[in-house]
């Protein structure tokens, strides 16, 4: 198992988000996290990736428990998190970004920081051209690319992905659901909040439906039943 997530409750401050939610995800897995506005997806990504602590429950990652831990000691161990607003910092370049995400890899695998740039650029030749531009001077699916290749260069066994086609030319969904793809063939793990469910079902290999703050629903994509079902979840 890659990824745990045993009986998790989470508050901020007097409201009660998750209750109770277990989960897992296994290596190379792609997993769907459908559900309706407001009721926790972000939230437990977030928790996972260490910006949100548990109030209660285990999360456990590559057979070490990371409960309450810090998201540079999350990210560090091997879990990359793209989330939903992309954080794409816009007074740095492309480059600048990028090299940023290299940070979150181990001093031994510094001398391959060049390869991982080439490799990311070779993926999205279109950061490669705007390489020396600001942040600030990309469009939507750009900053998108942007955020996701940032991600890639930390060499993450598991990414989180929240809400990545939202408002996105049509062109640029499919080129984030083919590296999505591409990523399950390379053995990366991927947990996937997306609205376009349909779409995301392409890539997915298992799916959660996720209604006020609990799991209510788990099925394959392939299994015509269990997507019947969470099409009646997610339209209640």
């Amino acid at each position: 198992m890659l990824l745990s997530l045993n009986a998790v409750h989470v508050s901020i401050g007097l409201s009660h988000i998750l209750h109770g939610v277990t989960m897992h995800v296994q290596p190379g897995e792609v997993v769907g996290l459908f559900g309706r506005n407001g009721v926790g997806k972000t939230t437990i990504v977030k928790t996972i990736a260490g910006w949100l602590r548990p109030s209660s429950g285990a999360i456990s990652f590559n057979g070490a428990s990371i409960t309450g831990l810090e998201s540079d000691r999350v990210c560090h161990l091997g879990v990359g998190l793209v989330p939903e607003d992309r954080r794409v910092f816009p007074g740095l370049t492309v480059e600048e970004n990028l090299r940023l995400g290299l940070m979150q890899v181990g001093r031994e695998a510094r001398p391959a920081a060049q390869e991982k740039l080439r490799a990311v650029y070779e993926r999205f030749p279109r950061l490669h051209e705007r390489r020396r531009q600001l942040g600030t001077t990309l469009s939507g699916g750009e900053q998108q690319m942007l955020s996701i290749a940032r991600t890639l260069v930390g060499s993450p066994k598991l990414i989180l992905i929240d809400e990545p086609t939202e408002g996105l030319a049509p062109m640029i969904v499919r080129h984030i659901f083919r590296t999505i793809h591409d990523l399950r063939s390379q053995g990366i793990a991927v947990l996937l909040i997306e609205q376009n469910v349909h779409n995301a079902l392409t890539v997915c290999d298992r799916f959660y439906a996720i209604e006020r703050g609990q799991v209510v629903l788990e099925g394959h994509a392939t299994d015509k039943d269990a997507v019947a079902s969470l099409m009646r979840v997610i339209s209640v």
